[in-house]
């Protein structure tokens, strides 16, 4: 069998070599393409992460199961010519939460099926969330209650592994507030983890394995979500201050093998993304901010079409998404306030980027390749890129960047990356 490559990601920082890993939390697949050409030639694997919500067993917001997305993701790395033997998959917050709104047997229930479908498809990081209350329960559960849950899905998985060269897969246990996806709100301000409670955590969970007979599978976690006090809600970002982050960092002194994980590390920083794998946290969560990078390019696109190909289509593609996301509001309509016209900003423009979620929609998917159609061939001219896609023009200026449309979408969001691997192998 295989070794799972982060089975000892808590020694890179005292070795040579990468020292963090960027976890891509996306499913879409010029994300995927992009986040592969980036990572080639660096010494990193790429980890490729599927949220409960985006994909379980009943198709997720993508309509993919776990089997699925693989066999997704493959596709994508034979396009590009990514080893698969670099690539590791991960399965995000799993748990009750896309059925919290049942009770709590039933909600488990179906986050067993989820975690089974999971491990048999050979995802081998597995995140264990089950802190949120499900009907009849307070929002948030105890450390208690939530590692007792945490260890009956561990032991669901364990008895699921295919075997064989996959390796066994490592844990992550913990979670983060707010939830996942960012913030609702504006952030004014951000409570870190307290040190004791993260002890606390992975005390309780050690516990909870060890009494359901999965010492071995404890020994396979390897992180723990914490807050380090990074964050992103509609209008703003919170970002990393290394300092006041001092006394959770030195947490990790006293727990030998584990490291931590930061979620909801979308618009920070490459500084700040260099600090926070300093200060161990090692595994840099980036899902929101990697499709708001192809939403810019893309809506880029979308002015310079009209420009060179006035009314040549129906519709604009940022008109085909307005009307996607009005017909079907249920992933936008509950977290934007304020006017109709700052909701509709929103809609477009907010960090929480709640516009991913209709990319997968046909009606999305073909407006987008209708305008790569339309531009594909087309050298599109230095100036309308200044104008348009202005972070793109040095490079295209300078003749290190192609000026053609798809290139110029995978390049903004492979300067992203660079941000993260950057990071992570400083």
């Amino acid at each position: 069998m295989m070794v799972n490559p982060l089975h000892d990601i808590a020694t890179w920082r005292g070795r040579t070599g990468p020292s963090g890993i960027p976890s891509v939390c996306s499913a879409h697949p010029m994300v995927l393409e992009a986040a592969m050409r980036a990572t080639l030639p660096t010494p990193l694997p790429l980890l490729i992460e599927a949220t409960c919500n985006q994909v379980n067993q009943d198709g997720g917001y993508t309509g993919m199961t776990p089997s699925d997305f693989r066999a997704f993701a493959e596709v994508v790395a034979e396009r590009v010519g990514f080893p698969k033997d670099r690539m590791i998959l991960g399965g995000d917050h799993l748990g009750p939460n896309p059925w919290k709104s049942l009770p709590a047997e039933q909600a488990m229930a179906k986050a067993e099926v989820m975690i089974r479908a999971f491990a048999a498809a050979g995802f081998t990081k597995l995140h264990l969330d089950c802190s949120m209350g499900c009907a009849g329960e307070a929002p948030a559960l105890d450390d208690t209650q939530t590692a007792a849950r945490a260890a009956r899905l561990a032991a669901v998985a364990e008895a699921a592994l295919p075997g064989g060269d996959t390796p066994k897969p490592v844990y992550i246990i913990g979670t983060e507030v707010p939830i996942p996806g960012g913030a609702m709100e504006e952030i004014e301000a951000l409570e870190l983890t307290a040190p004791d409670a993260a002890l606390e955590t992975i005390r309780v969970h050690r516990a909870a394995f060890a009494a359901s007979g999965l010492s071995d599978a404890f020994d396979r976690v390897v992180g723990v979500v914490v807050q380090p006090g990074v964050e992103f809600g509609n209008h703003n970002v919170v970002d990393y201050v290394s300092a006041a982050a001092q006394g959770l960092s030195k947490v990790l002194d006293d727990v030998p093998g584990i490291i931590f994980e930061a979620h909801s590390t979308d618009y920070q920083t490459r500084e700040a993304l260099t600090a926070l794998v300093r200060d161990g946290f090692s595994i840099l969560k980036v899902g929101p901010g990697l499709t708001f990078r192809m939403r810019e390019a893309l809506y880029g696109l979308d002015a310079i079409a009209e420009e060179l190909f006035p009314g040549v289509r129906s519709v604009t593609l940022r008109q085909a998404m307005e009307q996607v996301m009005l017909a079907d509001p249920a992933n936008w309509d509950r977290y934007y306030e304020g006017t109709e016209a700052e909701r509709a900003l929103q809609r477009h423009f907010s960090y929480s980027d709640r516009i991913r979620y209709y990319w997968p929609d046909p009606r999305a998917t073909g407006a987008a390749n209708d305008l790569l159609s339309l531009l594909d061939g087309v050298v599109l001219p230095e100036t309308l890129i200044g104008q348009y896609l202005g972070a793109r023009y040095q490079s295209v200026r300078t003749g290190t960047q192609p000026a053609q449309a798809r290139e110029l979408v995978l390049a903004a969001v492979e300067s992203l990356m660079q941000d993260y691997i950057a990071a992570c192998v400083a």
